[in-house]
C-alpha cells in the first residue's frame, strides 16, 4: 500500500487531467472524451539514469574482482609491487572517495539521497562516528590479512560474515534464534572450518586479522540496523558520510602502525597506480548504486556467488594460490548456507 502511495506521490502534476482535457456534452451531460497529458519531466530536474541488469551486473562483478586483485598486487612482495602498507592505502582510498562523492554531489544526482537525511550533530556523533570507526577497523584488518593470506582463502573466510551477524544479533537479543537460522550457522561454520583446515599456506597472523575484520564488519552491519533504522542510505550516500570519518581515523593510525615508511616507498607504486587503484575502488561503490535498483534479491545473491567463484579462480591464475579439494567442498557448503540466508532475509 505504501509503495502505491509513493508511486502516486511521484506523478508530476502536469500528468494529471486538466479541465480543458474534458469535453462535455452539455445537453446530455455525458463525457465524450478524456485526454490525459503524458507525464513531462521538468526541464530543471535531470532524468534518473537506469542501467540494464545485463550490463551493470558484469560491471559490478568486474569492479569487485579488480579492486581485490589490484590491492593484492600492490601488497604482494613476490608477484606484486611490494607495498605492504594497508593503512596508508586504505586512507588514500577513503580520501579519494570523500572528495569524489562531493564532486558527484555538485555535478550529478547520484548523491541526492543525502538531501533526505537530517544529519544533526548529535546523530553524527551517535551514529556515523561509531559506525565509521568499525568500518575503518574492518578495512584495515581485512587488508592486513592480504599480506599473509591468499585471496582465495580470504574469500572463503568471508562467507562467515552472516554467521557473525546472527551470533551478535542473538547475543544482544535483536533476533531470536530458530531452527532455520541455526542450520544456516551450522552449514556456513562447517564450510569455513573445512576451508581453514585445508589451507596449504596457513598463517595465524593473517587468519586472526581476517577473523577480527569479520567481527568488525558484522558489528558495523548490526549497528547500522540499530542506529540508522528507517534511514535510506545507498552505497554512495553512505560513503559520503563515512569516508571522511574513516580517513581521519586511519590517518591518525598511520604513524603508529606504519610510520613514514609508506611515503618513502611511494616510488614503488607511482601516481598512476595510486589513482587507478582508488578509482576502481570508488567505481565499485558507484556500480553498487545502480546494481541494487535493477535486480531481485535472488539475482543479486547469485551474482555475488558467481563473483566470489570468479575471484577465487582469478586469484589462483594470477598468484598461483593452491586450493585443496576439501576447501572446494567446504566452500560449497558455505555458499549453500549463504544463499539460504540471503534468500530468506536472514529470518
Amino acid at each position: 500500500m505504501s509503495q502505491n502511495k509513493d508511486i502516486e506521490a511521484s506523478i508530476p502534476l502536469n500528468s494529471m487531467p486538466r479541465a480543458s482535457d474534458v469535453e462535455r456534452d452539455l445537453s446530455h451531460g455525458e463525457n465524450i472524451e478524456v485526454k490525459i497529458a503524458e507525464p513531462r519531466t521538468p526541464s530543471n530536474q535531470p532524468k534518473k539514469i537506469v542501467i540494464p541488469a545485463i550490463v551493470i551486473i558484469p560491471v559490478w562483478m568486474a569492479c569487485s574482482i579488480s579492486v581485490i586483485l589490484y590491492n593484492k598486487y600492490i601488497f604482494d612482495r613476490f608477484d606484486g609491487l611490494n607495498f605492504p602498507y594497508p593503512v596508508f592505502l586504505t586512507t588514500w582510498h577513503l580520501i579519494f572517495s570523500a572528495v569524489s562523492t562531493r564532486i558527484l554531489q555538485r555535478t550529478t544526482t547520484l548523491v541526492d539521497g543525502a538531501k533526505d537525511i537530517d544529519m544533526t550533530r548529535d546523530r553524527w556523533v551517535r551514529s556515523i562516528l561509531p559506525i565509521g570507526a568499525l568500518f575503518s577497523g574492518s578495512l584495515i584488518l581485512s587488508n592486513y590479512a592480504y599480506l599473509s593470506l591468499s585471496v582465495s582463502f580470504i574469500q572463503m573466510l568471508k562467507a562467515f560474515v552472516p554467521v557473525a551477524i546472527l551470533l551478535i544479533s542473538f547475543a544482544f537479543r535483536i533476533q531470536e534464534p530458530n531452527r532455520r537460522l541455526m542450520a544456516i550457522v551450522l552449514m556456513i561454520s562447517t564450510g569455513c572450518a573445512l576451508a581453514a583446515y585445508g589451507e596449504v599456506h596457513f598463517e595465524m597472523f593473517g587468519f586472526i586479522c581476517q577473523c577480527a575484520a569479520i567481527v568488525f564488519e558484522a558489528s558495523r552491519l548490526v549497528m547500522i540496523q540499530i542506529l540508522l533504522h528507517g534511514m535510506k542510505m545507498d552505497p554512495i550516500v553512505s560513503l559520503h558520510y563515512y569516508a571522511p570519518v574513516c580517513a581521519v581515523i586511519n590517518a591518525i593510525l598511520i604513524p603508529f602502525f606504519e610510520g613514514l615508511e609508506p611515503f618513502y616507498a611511494l616510488h614503488r607504486v607511482g601516481l598512476l597506480v595510486l589513482f587507478t587503484n582508488a578509482g576502481v575502488a570508488f567505481a565499485l561503490n558507484v556500480a553498487a548504486v545502480f546494481l541494487i535498483s535493477v535486480g531481485s534479491g535472488l539475482i543479486l545473491t547469485l551474482a555475488g556467488v558467481l563473483k566470489d567463484i570468479l575471484l577465487i579462480t582469478g586469484s589462483v591464475i594470477a598468484f598461483g594460490s593452491p586450493i585443496a579439494a576439501i576447501q572446494v567442498f567446504g566452500y560449497t557448503i558455505s555458499l549453500g548456507g549463504l544463499v539460504i540466508f540471503k534468500t530468506t532475509g536472514g529470518k
